[in-house]
């Protein structure tokens, strides 16, 4: 006999790491299916988290009555009615008379309740269909065919408080009508049709208290969306204790947030005002001082350092205290296109969608505005499209311009980052004008992307929620 090769002990470590990587990879794809079936919303989470519980309690208490007390009920009855049937048919066939059959027929209705008839011999009507909740007639006909073992038809649905059997004997055809409940508990459904009312008053209460819980938290969503937009907002904490403080934690931060705003526009403010005064110190001087190429010169170093400073404190105020409005935005981009125009060259405006957008105007208008003369300077013709879809509105501004390489693309956004000569900003500029821009949007809770146009130039896109 060849020897039997065994594997060896050191190979078991290294096969039983890859079935449980097996298992645990089968698992975790099995957990991914379930979450992506889970729902999204913590309403539809929470109502199923008090609803599953219940469906699965339920299921079980009713499998276990049907199983333990209906079905054990239904079969003993069925038992006890078999009996008297057989025992009918046993006292037929000691004496078959007449005298007798009259003798078991008032038997059977004063001591047992039912009905029984000796029809002639015959056949035995066709089978019927079995009902859709066949309990009943399944231990019915079990107990017949174990105790009596004869021919035999039932009717558990012809009358519903009613049975009828009919039974094939040696020399006639026994028809027992008995009460329906005689072979069953016919009470034991008020048990699950309490069982399924309170469970839906229970559902109905869980829901509407559900509700109530989800509404502030709602609320709160709603109230940081329209914070993040920019728009003012009333709200005041409600709820469960854990959604107050979550309420008072916004209203915290977004005093906070602007608290800094505030604080970043008065140091900037009193910074211009400091430098104004100097400025202006200086333009009395040049004005007093005799014309000559050097105070040429120094006028236009102060216009310039005039134009930068008017910049920064733009950039730093945003006008964040402007509230939105509702706002043609076809007339909004007309606006625009004719401010743009004055310097002879295309500009061309589309718009589609509903027209009326919630934004604050003078700042939506300086941040397209920007875009759009960051495009005239480079371009020949600029393309303003407004698109609304939605809940989102996108400002698309292209040209047909040199473009900005996609590596420089993030750069620009930069404050005081410039490019070189092929893209460059004005000679005055500050190189905030992208930077002031899409501050705007996403004080608005959108953004700005660059991309490729069209027209082979530059895409700027404004995206924001309405």
């Amino acid at each position: 006999m060849p020897p039997v090769a065994f594997p060896r002990l050191r190979d078991a470590p290294g096969a039983a790491v890859a079935v449980t990587g097996k298992v645990a990879g089968t698992g975790r794809a099995v957990g991914r299916t379930l979450m992506s079936l889970m729902p999204k919303g913590l309403y539809a989470r929470s109502i199923l988290i008090v609803l599953l519980p219940m469906v699965i309690l339920q299921s079980v208490i009713t499998f276990v009555f049907m199983e333990r007390h209906w079905a054990l009920v239904t079969n003993r009855l069925s038992l006890m009615l078999t009996q008297d049937i057989a025992a009918i048919i046993e006292i037929y066939q000691t004496d078959p008379t007449d005298r007798e059959k009259e003798l078991l027929a008032r038997v059977a209705q004063d001591k047992m309740q039912m009905d029984i008839e000796f029809l002639p011999m015959g056949p035995l009507p066709p089978a019927l269909p079995k009902p859709f909740f066949e309990i009943v007639d399944a231990a019915l006909s079990n107990e017949i065919r174990r105790q009596i073992g004869r021919p035999f038809w039932l009717d558990t649905v012809g009358r519903s408080n009613f049975i009828e059997i009919r039974i094939e004997l040696d020399d006639a055809i026994l028809r027992v009508v008995a009460y329906r409940n005689a072979a069953y508990a016919s009470n034991s459904y008020i048990f699950i049709l309490w069982m399924l009312g309170t469970s839906f008053v229970l559902i109905v209460v869980a829901i509407a208290f559900l509700r109530t819980q989800i509404r502030p938290i709602l609320r709160l969503s709603r109230a940081a969306e329209a914070f993040g937009k920019g728009r003012e907002i009333e709200f005041r904490p409600r709820g469960a204790r854990e959604v107050r403080e979550a309420g008072y934690a916004f209203i915290a931060m977004k005093r906070r947030i602007e608290r800094a705003i505030e604080q970043r526009t008065a140091m900037l403010n009193g910074v211009s005002h400091d430098l104004r005064t100097v400025l202006t110190r200086f333009k009395l001087s040049l004005a007093l001082m005799e014309g000559s190429e050097d105070s040429d010169e120094m006028k236009k170093d102060i216009e310039e350092m005039q134009r930068m400073l008017e910049g920064y404190l733009a950039f730093a105020r945003g006008d964040a205290g402007e509230p939105a409005i509702p706002v043609d935005m076809r007339d909004f981009l007309d606006d625009i296109r004719a401010d743009s125009e004055r310097d002879g060259k295309s500009v061309t405006v589309d718009y589609s969608g509903d027209p009326v957008v919630r934004v604050r105007p003078d700042a939506f208008k300086r941040c397209i505005a920007n875009l759009t003369a960051n495009a005239l300077h480079h371009a020949k013709t600029v393309t303003i499209e407004g698109i609304r879809e939605g809940r989102f509105l996108t400002i698309n501004v292209d040209d047909d311009g040199p473009g900005i390489p996609a590596g420089s693309r993030d750069d620009v956004f930069r404050p005081f980052v410039r490019l070189d000569q092929s893209r460059n900003q004005d000679a005055g500029g500050t190189g905030l004008g992208l930077s002031i821009a899409r501050d705007i949007a996403r004080s608005h809770g959108g953004d700005i992307l660059l991309g490729d146009s069209p027209a082979g130039g530059l895409r700027a896109s404004v995206r924001i929620p309405v």
